[in-house]
């Protein structure tokens, strides 16, 4: 059973509380119903299936979402260094940003990190219709909470990382994918980088 925390619940017509929760190692991202209501940021355990508290158990799983099956690829150029496809099969990092980074005498994989334990989550949250800054925030919660599970220091990686996104927004687009999702984009009201994806996406 591993923890859970609760990012969202809704009553549907029949008293059924409906809880989304994400859980940061693989990541996982579940849909509870349960009797009981929670408030964000309570922290739940599941194996997928059931959902506790404590000893009892206070719902079932009927929806998860892993990152197991998920294609990482590093072959574009993606103005904010981390993106998605349309279709969420793909979660994109620039090709220009190093596969790893060492901070402290630790080797943090930025794919990883970047790829699967932010931009991931972004976009399940995204698909689900979330708002793109809510989605942001909580993916990078996640992203944190893998990094501090490292032993590695959140402002030590936020630093070094920072950095790395900088140089990486600074770069001209050369190669975009065709099938980016401009979500986060289009929240931004980035004009000038829309522009700039589109004159170089592939045909």
């Amino acid at each position: 059973m591993d923890d859970y925390e609760v990012i969202e619940y809704a009553k549907t017509s029949s008293n059924v509380e409906i809880l989304k929760a994400v859980n940061y190692k693989e990541p996982t991202y579940i849909r509870i119903e349960s009797e009981k209501r929670f408030p964000v940021g309570t922290i739940l355990k599941s194996d997928c299936k059931v959902v506790t508290e404590g000893a009892e158990q206070i719902g079932t799983v009927s929806e998860v979402k892993s990152g197991k099956d998920i294609k990482i690829n590093t072959e574009y150029d993606i103005k904010y260094t981390g993106g998605y496809s349309k279709d969420g099969l793909t979660i994109y990092v620039a090709r220009t940003l190093p596969k790893s980074v060492n901070i402290n005498g630790k080797e943090v994989n930025l794919i990883e990190s970047i790829g699967r334990h932010h931009e991931l989550v972004e976009k399940w949250l995204v698909d689900d219709l979330y708002q793109y800054q809510y989605a942001h925030e909580v993916a990078t919660k996640i992203e944190r909470q893998y990094i501090e599970s490292l032993g590695v220091e959140w402002h030590d990686y936020d630093e070094i990382v920072g950095k790395l996104l900088h140089a990486n927004f600074e770069r001209k687009l050369e190669k975009s994918p065709k099938d980016l999702d401009m979500s986060p984009y289009l929240a931004s009201n980035d004009t000038n980088t829309i522009t700039e994806i589109r004159n170089s996406a592939e045909p």
